[in-house]
This record gives structure tokens, sequence and C-alpha cells, in this order.
């Protein structure tokens, strides 16, 4: 069930890498209304959770490279680094506003408080939660039954077509290998 849990998170950064694409795309503007739907939808998949992570990322890549190039200046490079990336913190607000907009814009406002509803129910946090593993199961068990079809499928074909053209070169007064 894990896996419908990355479907939604997937479905978000999908979403939000279109939009960064094709941001034109969706040009009228979404009613308050919409956006409060698309955001109760969004906490209920936690779609932007994935995006926890950026900026932390990005401060310790860019101190790893500063201290790499200064490395006597390790610890003011580390405080200066974090306090910027503090300061930049508040920013993470325009990413829920955009993926909101995005999604108010994707889907009617039935359609988000189904998302919602669904997703904030017990079923739907253990289809998130669960929904990677099954997938992955599933995933498992096709590509086993795709082994046992191939394997039947070449099997069986070499079985007719050796009969097919032993008949066939019988027929036609040649011995049959």
């Amino acid at each position: 069930m894990t896996i419908f849990a990355g479907l939604g998170r997937t479905l978000a950064a999908t979403l939000v890498a279109s939009a960064t694409f094709a941001g034109t795309v969706l040009a009228q503007d979404a009613t308050e209304e919409q956006i409060q739907a698309a955001r109760a939808a969004m906490n209920a998949l936690d779609a932007t959770a994935q995006f926890d992570s950026i900026l932390p990322q990005i401060a310790e890549r860019l101190k790893g490279t500063l201290i790499q190039s200064t490395p006597n200046y390790g610890d003011l490079i580390n405080k200066t680094v974090d306090d910027e990336a503090l300061a930049l913190a508040p920013r993470r607000a325009d990413l829920e506003r955009e993926v909101a907009n995005i999604y108010a814009k994707t889907f009617t406002i039935d359609e988000l408080k189904a998302i919602a509803d669904f997703y904030g129910s017990s079923a739907g946090k253990k289809l998130l939660q669960s929904g990677p593993l099954a997938a992955r199961e599933v995933m498992k068990a096709a590509d086993i039954w795709a082994a046992g079809i191939s394997r039947d499928l070449a099997v069986n074909s070499d079985k007719k077509l050796e009969a097919d053209i032993g008949a066939q070169k019988k027929a036609e007064g040649q011995q049959p290998q």
C-alpha cells in the first residue's frame, strides 16, 4: 500500500514540475475555496513533506564545498550558512502556496474534498503508509508471473512449431528432423 502513498507524493512532485515547465497552462486564478480545499487535500496526502529536506541538504552541500576550499574557517562557514538557511526557511511557504494553486487548478473542489476525505480516513492513511510495500510485492508477483508466461509461451510455441514444421516437411516429402 505504500506505493499509493508514493503515488500521491509523486503526483504532487509531478504537478510542481509540470507547473514549473508549463506555468501558463493553468493560467486562471484559483478561488479561496479552491485553495482551502487544495490545502486540505495536500495535508491529507502529506504532499509536500518530501520537499522538507531540500533546504537542509543544500545548506550541507554548500558548507562542505566552502569548508573544502577554506578549511580554517569551518566554524564560521557552518554558522554563516546555518544562519542564512534559517533566514530562507520562511520561503518554504512559497512552495506550499504554489502547490496549493496547482492542486486547486488541477482538481475540482469536489475532487479535492474527496481526496482529503479519503486520505484523511484510516483506509487512506493506511494506503499512504503501506502502498509502496504492496506495490513492490505486486511488482515481484508480476515479474514471477511474466517469467512463467515467457517460459510457457516459448515451450508451447516450440512444441507446436516442431509438430507443424514436421508435418509440413512430411507433406513435402522431406524427412522431419
